[in-house]
Formats: structure tokens, C-alpha cells, sequence
């Protein structure tokens, strides 16, 4: 995924300028990481150089002038083309969480690597009541409820791998002592 597909996918219904394109993003993925301005104007200059976006008018508001653009077809055809695309599953894992917990496991004695993975689940834990506890809240929004379900699902995966992590090394270790 590229920062310029997405903007594509919030220019395909309407006309915007990079502000709103920023805070439109930021609404609509609510648990990502907000995008930067700079991030956002370097990726429509590079959309429009490749023929995607068109700037179709320079609004004049209080503070500086903001530059509206548009999708057009070639934009539309690669949005269409990028969406048709089947995200492959990455073969890395670089979690945090996974590189830290083997490392607990591997360099600390089981006392040592226990308390931490039981602080790590109490964690988890908290975070997933308080994605619970947003996603059901009066008001909230589709976008809020799909990053909160995308979230859980991570979190109780995370749970589960620490769950058997731990219980992995108990019986590796009544293997060495039987």
C-alpha cells in the first residue's frame, strides 16, 4: 500500500485539498499513524506528475491558499488496478512483541520471562477493554469500529501466541528433566 493510493481512494467520491485529505485519512483510519502534512503533499506532487490527481483550483481561505485536486481517469484506473490486487501475506515477521518474548524466553531465567509475559497479557488485556469499551460508545463511526475489530483480533492473536509461547517452554522443559 503507498500513502498515494490511498489518497486516490479519499479523492474518488470528491474534490479535496491536502488538509482535508490529511484529516480525512486520519478519521478514517483512526488506528493508524496520522499522516504527516509533508507526507501528503509529497505524494500528490508525485501523483500528479504521474498523471493521477489534477489540481482544479486554488481556494482562498484565512490562512494560506489551499490547492484542490481531482482523480482523474488514468487515477481512477490505477486506484481500480491497485484495489483488484490481492495483498500477498508477508513472509517477515518483525514484531516487537515476537522478538521480545523470545528474547524473555531465551536470555532470562523462567521467573524472569514469565513475570513479563503475564505483564504483557495484563496489557493486552487493557487495551482490548478499552477498544471494547470505544467501539461500543453512542456515536462512534464504521471507521472506529472497523480499526477497533482489526486491533482486537491482533491483541487477542498476540494473547493467544503468548498463552502458547509460555505454555511451549513448561513442556520443553519437562522434557529436560524427564
Amino acid at each position: 500500500m503507498t500513502t498515494g493510493h490511498v489518497l486516490m481512494g479519499l479523492l474518488a467520491h470528491e474534490d479535496r485539498h491536502g488538509y482535508e485529505l490529511k484529516s480525512e485519512h486520519d478519521v478514517r483510519f483512526p488506528g493508524s499513524r496520522p499522516l504527516a502534512f509533508g507526507q501528503v503533499y509529497a505524494a500528490l506532487e508525485r501523483l500528479s506528475r504521474k498523471g493521477f490527481v489534477d489540481s482544479t483550483e486554488v481556494e482562498n481561505v484565512d490562512g494560506p491558499n489551499r490547492t484542490v485536486y481531482s482523480l482523474t481517469a488514468e487515477g481512477r484506473d490505477e486506484l481500480l488496478d491497485w484495489l483488484s490486487r490481492t495483498e500477498v501475506p508477508s513472509p517477515f515477521l518483525t514484531n516487537p512483541l515476537a522478538v521480545k518474548t523470545t528474547m524473555a524466553l531465551l536470555a532470562a531465567d523462567r521467573a524472569t520471562a514469565t513475570d513479563f509475559m503475564d505483564r504483557q497479557r495484563a496489557a493486552h488485556l487493557q487495551r482490548m477493554r478499552e477498544l471494547t469499551k470505544q467501539k461500543l460508545a453512542s456515536g462512534a463511526s464504521l471507521s472506529d469500529v472497523l480499526a477497533a475489530d482489526f486491533a482486537l483480533a491482533h491483541l487477542d492473536a498476540d494473547v493467544r501466541w503468548l498463552e502458547a509461547a509460555l505454555e511451549r517452554i513448561v513442556h520443553l522443559e519437562q522434557e529436560v528433566t524427564t
